[in-house]
């Protein structure tokens, strides 16, 4: 550049420094350009007054870190707890007349100024902290994009006059020692590190307050440049960095001579390597998929991602370390976490009426990035993955049953096959276009109690149930109970909810459970069920404080009395025989060793895709849900958990075994065991005197009896066993539900003669229908009973 040149530069130069020794005199007047007087705008030093982002953390239920969630790792110390050392080693290097300036260093900025002019490049800065402060608060905390960080930190007089506007305020506004420990606390000291406490620890392994002048001095001068003075890349340049600050230490007189050449032999001591929190879910290990939807469950209820990665919160979850030690325990063993193209996932809620909390949530799967590992971060145990449940939504069919009138002692009827109109179309084979056909897997007893139902799981029982109660009501329960990501919008294939899409096309193949399942919602069915009725939002949240320990509300739902007590007690009782005798997880349970008592119920949908077990105590309440996770969906297959092409996995395998296994050593970890009581008015049905005692009457008169009472009557003859023929001698499917249909076993005449007529009814209509010796009374609800005598 030529002498005219660099003449003229250091007038302008000079000019920018007047400016700004003139502004907070003159104004914005002097500007000339628009573009300077925009960045002017806002030039408060209440614009770096906020929170700086730190770190949060979040716990077990015990207090232990379990994961550190961040944008920049900081953790914020006050003044008393930043070493001396560390004070006087930053002043000295970046601002030694920090004291006697009012946040501008006018001397050092017009020697900069002019020393840059005339050299034609950027050789001093001349920033005080004040000056830095701002700076770095722009750049690290108040830009949101790129580009606003470009102009956090642009070389124009424009941004130049601004930060010295600020700084100038700033001094005026706070203490010196509070600009300089929010300085110490806000900077970048490489490596990941913000702020002098993280880079204490990061660096050296200690506190803040506890650094040496080596360790200071070497932080000090790492602020000019993080790459340049990294310890770990360029050890060497570092050390002739921090020597210069030792020595400068010595000319300010905050270290003597002597200290300063016993300092700057020290070598720069530094871990072997850098020290930091692991960040994210990603570290937390088996307990990445807790960790995972604690931060969805923040987000859902008030606490954003960013919000969280900023705020310095200490999260306190309600994870239980034995809890979710055995859960992993069991899915390890019988998950088979090394196959590809399965999972099998696991979470435990506690019951209550105030409260939900999940104390569990695990995966066959590892939480990780490592695909080849078959690792995963997709949030299979908490979102709607797999097949479906299968027969464990057969309880939603009982509970909607049992709200309309049915008595949990009701015997239902066990049809080899039913095939019904107006319940979707297709099923087993064979079956006419436009109906809807079951067939039963296995044989069963002509009919079982609403109990033995659950434990032994006939499917034709169930879908005749449910056109019994009908498929909204049934729906309707499941979501009341606690699949609640069935009323979500785009669940379906057509864009509608779950929910939506099949009441709108009143599917009776939901009892039958193939529908995508939420895990952790199913578990949760089973806490409202130990609750006695009462829904609470699956929590995993015990507590949360902000940076200065201040108690953080979030919005979370209240929990509500979605069915009856007693209904939800007596479904709990019906469903206590599964772990026993012929119930489906019978076999599972006594190879763990499993003797107490507790609800359960196993599903597994066509063609053994998925299977799944829900199990709950007074305690807990866990679903168990294996499905295909993989690109490719196949059967599966058991013994061990695996894809195959002739699917053999039922949720008595290894759902049930993994469920047993987990619970069997922490049975009565949370207290003894044991079942409510059920409540007599559900054990005999509430409308069970809408549904006429008609054994023993005449085909007519129990038809015209249950037709008045609102029942759909037919008829089925079977052998007379004795009875008459035209006699009633059963009635299937009684579920005392009016519009539901009933089936009279009528006597064929076959297997005995006139002895031993009728009891309770009139003979057969016809005219040889043989008549009992003894009179006959009806007992019809609502009349006075009426005696008929047999003709003399």
């Amino acid at each position: 550049m030529s002498s005219l040149g660099k003449l003229v530069a250091t007038c302008v130069a000079a000019g920018v420094v007047a400016a700004g020794a003139l502004f907070p005199l003159a104004g914005a007047a002097g500007l000339a350009s628009n573009k300077m007087a925009d960045s002017l705008a806002g030039t408060s030093a209440d614009l770096i007054k906020g929170d700086l982002p730190s770190i949060s953390t979040v716990t077990d239920a015990n207090g232990e870190p379990i994961a550190w969630l961040y944008d920049q790792q900081r953790v914020l110390v006050p003044s008393e707890e930043i070493s001396q050392n560390m004070k006087l080693a930053i002043i000295a290097i970046e601002d030694r007349r920090f004291a006697d300036h009012n946040g501008v260093d006018w001397r050092g900025t017009v020697r900069a100024a002019l020393t840059n002019a005339t050299s034609g490049e950027v050789e001093q800065g001349a920033s005080t902290i004040d000056q830095q402060l701002v700076k770095n608060y722009q750049f690290l905390v108040s830009a949101e994009n790129d580009a606003e960080r470009r102009a956090a930190v642009e070389t124009t007089p424009a941004r130049k006059i601004k930060e010295i506007r600020m700084a100038l305020t700033l001094d005026g506004e706070m203490s010196k020692d509070d600009i300089l420990t929010k300085y110490l606390n806000l900077i970048s000291f490489g490596n990941g590190s913000f702020g002098i406490q993280t880079a204490a620890q990061t660096y050296f392994g200690v506190d803040a307050a506890d650094l040496t002048v080596p360790q200071a001095a070497m932080l000090a001068g790492m602020v000019q440049s993080t790459s340049q003075f990294n310890p770990y890349a360029n050890p060497e340049d570092t050390k002739q960095r921090r020597d210069t600050v030792i020595r400068t230490m010595v000319d300010t007189g905050a270290i003597t001579p002597s200290e300063g050449a016993q300092f700057v032999n020290e070598p720069l001591g530094v871990l072997e390597r850098p020290n930091s929190h692991p960040r994210g879910c990603i570290t937390a290990g088996d307990r990445g998929f807790f960790c995972d939807y604690v931060l969805q469950y923040l987000d859902e209820n008030g606490l954003s991602r960013s919000m969280v990665e900023e705020g310095g919160y200490t999260i306190r979850t309600t994870l239980d370390e034995t809890v979710q030690a055995n859960v992993q325990r069991a899915l390890d063993t019988y998950g088979n976490p090394a196959t590809e193209g399965v999972a099998e996932v696991m979470s435990v809620v506690r019951p209550g009426k105030e409260s939900h909390k999940v104390v569990a949530i695990a995966s066959s799967r590892q939480y990780g990035l490592e695909l080849g590992d078959s690792q995963t971060v997709q949030p299979q145990p908490f979102s709607l993955v797999g097949d479906g449940a299968g027969s464990v939504f057969k309880i939603f069919t009982v509970a909607a049953a049992l709200e309309k009138g049915m008595g949990a002692d009701t015997t239902l009827s066990v049809p080899n096959r039913v095939q019904v109109s107006g319940l979707g179309a297709g099923g087993a084979r064979g079956c006419p276009p436009g109906q809807y056909c079951v067939e039963n897997a296995g044989s069963y007893p002509g009919s079982l109690s609403v109990t033995d139902a659950l434990a032994q799981s006939p499917n034709t029982t169930f879908v005749n149930l449910i056109k019994d109660v009908g498929v909204a009501p049934t729906v309707d329960m499941a979501t009341r109970l606690g699949m609640r990501s069935y009323e979500r919008k785009g669940t379906a294939a057509d864009g509608d909810s779950i929910s939506g899409f099949i009441k709108k096309n009143n599917l009776g193949s939901f009892t039958l459970g193939p529908s995508a399942v939420n895990a952790l919602e199913l578990s949760n069915v089973g806490a409202t069920l130990s609750s006695g009725g009462v829904w609470c939002p699956p929590s995993p949240i015990e507590s949360i404080t902000d940076r200065t320990g201040k108690r953080v509300e979030l919005n979370e739902p209240g929990c509500e009395q979605v069915v009856d007590e007693g209904l939800a007690n007596t479904l709990a009782v019906a469903m206590s025989k599964d772990s026993v005798g012929a119930g489906t997880a019978a076999g599972a349970a006594g190879s763990a060793g499993w003797n107490l008592p507790m609800s359960g119920k196993t599903g597994t949908t066509e063609a053994n895709r998925s299977s799944a077990f829900l199990g709950f105590t007074n305690n807990y309440a866990a679903a168990v849900y294996a499905f295909n996770d993989g690109t490719t969906t196949t059967e599966l297959c058991t013994s061990p958990l695996r894809q195959c092409s002739y699917g053999n996995l039922f949720g008595g395998n290894e759902p049930a075994q993994t469920w047993y296994s987990a619970f069997s050593p922490i049975a009565d970890i949370y207290g003894p065991v044991s079942l409510p009581s059920p409540d007599p008015a559900y054990q005999r049905g509430t409308s069970r005197s809408g549904m006429p005692d008609v054994e023993g009457m005449s085909q007519s008169a129990a038809t015209s009896l249950l037709t008045n009472a609102g029942f759909v009557v037919n008829t089925q003859f079977v052998s007379g066993a004795g009875r008459p023929y035209g006699t009633v001698v059963g009635v299937d499917g009684g579920t005392g539900i009016p519009g539901s249909q009933v089936t009279l076993r009528v006597s064929d005449g076959s297997g005995g003669g006139a002895g031993g007529g009728a009891s309770g009814g009139q003979g057969a209509s016809g005219p040889n229908a043989p008549i009992g010796d003894e009179p006959v009374v009806l007992e019809v609800p609502g009349l006075a009973p009426i005696t008929i005598s047999p003709p003399r």
